[in-house]
């Protein structure tokens, strides 16, 4: 009542505020104001529940007759009633582990997570740095090897003539940056594209003819000269007519081993004292490009920070990928991630030489997906750049060519098909990760004089690349009259879009189309080219493979 409240001085907290209000009517006085009381410890709190938990749990049905289990087995072997379990003890002790194995997983499970993540970052840090120490040996054994040319020439124009040779089927800018690493031992490089025919005896019928192999040859910006239908393995007769014929100083070839049929392609060449090694671009292969085809994956994908809209975006992978079972058979996949490292100091040598248009030029643009990189890509930029004085070339995002395209494409990442582009004669600058759609104010801020489009287009996905319509969906290649409507609405508005006629039908379809008539084939080719690889891998830097055949 309101004497006892008065005089064990209850604190209101305890009380509910009509007897509160009642009690100080009684007085005569007017309602107090009673501060409220301050909030349980929290600890206090969750001990208290937890209490009140277990109780509960202990009363259950469940847990007694567990309990009765337990016991009558205890009975059984012969242990004393004493030492018989409890409810509240089972509960306690089930509840003591599931605390303990969470508390452990959150505080300590994810070290070996985190320590593998620092590993790799180490291992990357210490792969940058191998690769700027062989860049700078290669310039020191350039500089060696131009002052022993020199000193061993009479009349010396300065200039040293460098040779290297391959199929270069399927050409990628793994390639491209051989050609550039070779070119830097000397001044001039010529290059000889081995003809059909001494590549199918000795590793099997090429993807790409004569013709189309010596296209993309020829549009590479650090070949100077290129040499057609030399044989896949030289003797010392042909070898002797490309050095006296081309006056050639030294033969080129990556440090990996170049065998055929127990016997050393570049025999020839070290014997005569003509051959140079250059290191081997990393993270880039012919048998990864090809494993991606066939098993239809998105992992080579760069990743983006976005909504999840390309969720949406239809994949194969997990059809294709489980009807050819991997290239290894056990469902494996034939392709990785790419581990290819491109740095800042990567695009810089790439794009070496690069100027600014000078006032009065022509400043052409054309953009696309320029996924891999093929011989009517280059013939198209060809085009483009007799249009005009200076060519820009804009490469869109493997974002919007997923949205776009569907399946897995863009089959080459971002920074891949980067590089591919940049290592093209014809292309004076690449815009990266291009917008799709070409405004009022990247025309102002480039000097755009004309926007381009080829009349062939790589339609191998669920839509088509060119196509738009006014919300950004992927309109059907059947609707022409939509065709470039929005992606292209301002230079068409301004007169200053053109579609150029394409030198050649060639495109992205051709490739997977090839490869997949002769998937079989391509398969076993594959497997027996990855294994080299990885013992290559494993020979250079004395790592092991794992059980499952993976390099780490």
């Amino acid at each position: 009542d309101a004497m006892t409240m008065s005089k064990w001085r209850i604190p209101s907290a305890f009380l509910g505020a009509d007897l509160c209000a009642m009690a100080a009517s009684d007085k005569g006085d007017k309602p107090e104001k009673y501060e409220r009381h301050p909030k349980p410890n929290p600890i206090a709190a969750l001990i208290v529940s937890s209490d009140s938990f277990l109780e509960r749990c202990s009363e259950s049905r469940l847990v007694h007759r567990s309990v009765d289990g337990i016991n009558t087995f205890l009975d059984i072997v012969g242990v004393p009633v004493k030492h018989h379990s409890t409810s509240e003890e089972v509960v306690l002790f089930i509840f003591a582990t599931v605390v303990t194995l969470v508390s452990y997983f959150f505080l300590f499970g994810k070290r070996h997570g985190r320590r593998r993540k620092k590993l790799e970052e180490e291992l990357l840090l210490s792969q940058l740095q191998v690769h700027h120490l062989k860049e700078k040996l290669l310039l020191a054994k350039a500089e060696e090897i131009s002052s022993s040319v020199n000193r061993g020439r009479a009349a010396s124009n300065g200039e040293v003539r460098i040779f290297m040779d391959g199929a270069f089927d399927m050409m990628h800018y793994g390639h491209m940056n051989a050609f550039r690493l070779a070119r830097s031992l000397g001044t001039r490089l010529i290059v000889g594209i081995n003809s059909d025919d001494s590549i199918t005896k000795c590793k099997g019928a090429p993807l790409m003819n004569d013709q189309e192999r010596l296209t993309m040859v020829q549009g590479c910006k650090f070949v100077d000269e290129v040499v057609p239908g030399c044989p896949y393995v030289m003797n010392a007769k042909y070898l002797q007519y490309i050095i006296e014929r081309f006056d050639v100083d030294y033969v080129v070839h990556g440090d990996d081993p170049c065998i055929v049929d127990g016997k050393d392609v570049y025999e020839a060449a070290k014997l005569a004292g003509k051959y140079q090694s250059i290191p081997r671009t990393e993270g880039v292969s012919t048998t990864d490009i090809v494993g991606r085809m066939l098993t239809m994956t998105k992992e080579h994908h760069c990743p983006v920070d976005g909504d999840g809209d390309d969720a949406s975006v239809t994949s194969m992978a997990s059809v294709t990928a489980a009807s050819l079972g991997g290239a290894h058979g056990d469902g494996r996949p034939m392709c990785e991630q790419s581990k290819f490292l491109t740095t800042s100091r990567m695009l810089r040598l790439f794009s070496a030489g690069t100027k600014a248009p000078e006032k009065g030029m022509k400043v052409v643009y054309m953009d696309g997906a320029w996924d891999m990189f093929h011989c009517g890509h280059v013939a198209v930029l060809k085009e483009a750049k007799q249009r005009g004085d200076y060519l820009i070339v804009g490469v869109h995002s493997d974002y919007i060519v997923n949205k776009v395209r569907g399946s897995n494409l863009p089959l080459m990442n971002l920074h891949e098909r980067v590089l591919s582009v940049m290592g093209c004669r014809y292309v004076d600058d690449v815009l990266i990760d291009a917008p799709y759609r070409t405004t009022p104010e990247m025309v102002a801020s480039l000097g755009i004089s004309e926007v381009m489009h080829g009349s062939c287009s790589d339609d191998v996905g669920e839509g088509h690349v060119d196509e738009g319509g006014e919300n950004g969906e992927v309109l059907n290649g059947d609707d022409r009259s939509k065709r470039y409507g929005h992606r292209y609405q301002y230079p068409r508005e301004s007169g200053i879009f053109r579609v150029i006629s394409s030198p050649t039908d060639f495109n992205l379809g051709n490739i997977v189309d090839r490869i997949q008539k002769s998937q079989e084939v391509f398969q076993k080719k594959i497997s027996r080219k990855k294994k080299a690889e990885s013992d290559y891998y494993n020979q250079k830097y004395g790592m092991e493979n794992k059980k499952d055949g993976t390099q780490q």
